[in-house]
């Protein structure tokens, strides 16, 4: 199957296309940027969080996703000799977000929406790296490549659906699920999101931008839309604790913050360094 290589940050990461839309990342390569590979997937595997975001994503991408073995899996992850490495995970689960080549130059392969929650867990800087290169391989994509990196696409749905279930899950009353009020929920639990990072709503920002196409999202810069794909997992985690609405908006905000200081941060050295190689030309 075709695959590529590109370079995020001074590292080489294989791509590995199996069809539209089912673009798949090398994340033993994206581990080297950190350390050994094979511990640093199995470290990321045997966290409860990542078991309960590749369930979802199995449950809602693979018809013949084995969930009773998936439960089984998820319950055990409680202790600690818990241990769990991706041939073990498509073996009993009959996986397909992730992939194993034990060939030479082989590795673990995932799907993107893997791949990003991965490489948020490594190093959210790297991560931001990563998907400003997929943005760059979208602008090439119609002379050169095959790939489909929409970035705003892959931000916006990285977390999305995890956030979905634990709104579901922990909000909303089951006799309501399913129904028009649903939609209400939802639509303010993105609100609530959409204050902590833009301080505003929706309706509040489309009446200051009569004159601009689609919504708020869809305006956002590229640390902004990461940013948000992180706090939707946040607040996924805050509804499971318990947490009510103004503490969730408060601890939110405080985490849009300090994300957007840090990526602003990395953004700035960036262009900086830019700049001297620019300069080291002339």
């Amino acid at each position: 199957m075709p695959k590529k290589t590109i370079e995020v940050n001074g590292i080489n990461i294989r791509l590995q296309n199996q069809g539209k839309s089912e673009d798949y990342v090398s994340i033993t390569d994206l581990a080297k940027c950190v350390g050994e590979p094979a511990h640093l997937v199995r470290n990321w595997m045997r966290r409860r969080q990542t078991l309960r975001f590749m369930g979802i994503w199995e449950s809602i991408n693979n018809p013949n996703f084995i969930r009773l073995n998936y439960e089984e899996l998820l319950y055990k992850s409680g202790e600690n000799t818990f241990e769990l490495i991706p041939g073990n995970w498509i073996k009993h689960t009959n996986a397909i977000g992730l992939e194993s080549h034990l060939v030479r130059e082989g590795g673990i392969f995932a799907h993107r929406d893997l791949a990003l929650n991965f490489c948020y867990w490594l190093s959210p800087e790297f991560q931001l790296f990563l998907i400003e290169e997929f943005q760059r391989l979208k602008g090439k994509e119609s002379k050169e490549i095959d790939f489909e990196w929409n970035v705003k696409r892959l931000m916006s749905k990285a977390n999305y659906h995890i956030h979905t279930q634990a709104v579901r899950q922990h909000l909303i009353p089951p006799k309501l699920q399913n129904t028009k009020t649903e939609g209400m929920y939802m639509a303010g639990e993105a609100d609530m999101i959409n204050l902590a990072l833009f301080g505003k709503t929706a309706k509040e920002w489309k009446k200051e931008n009569l004159s601009l196409k689609g919504n708020m999202r869809d305006a956002a810069s590229p640390e902004q839309l990461l940013v948000l794909s992180n706090l939707q997992s946040l607040n996924a985690k805050l509804l499971k604790w318990g947490c009510d609405k103004e503490q969730r908006l408060q601890i939110l905000n405080e985490s849009a913050i300090e994300e957007m200081s840090v990526l602003i941060s990395v953004a700035s050295m960036k262009k900086l360094k830019k700049k001297k190689r620019l300069a080291a030309k002339k």
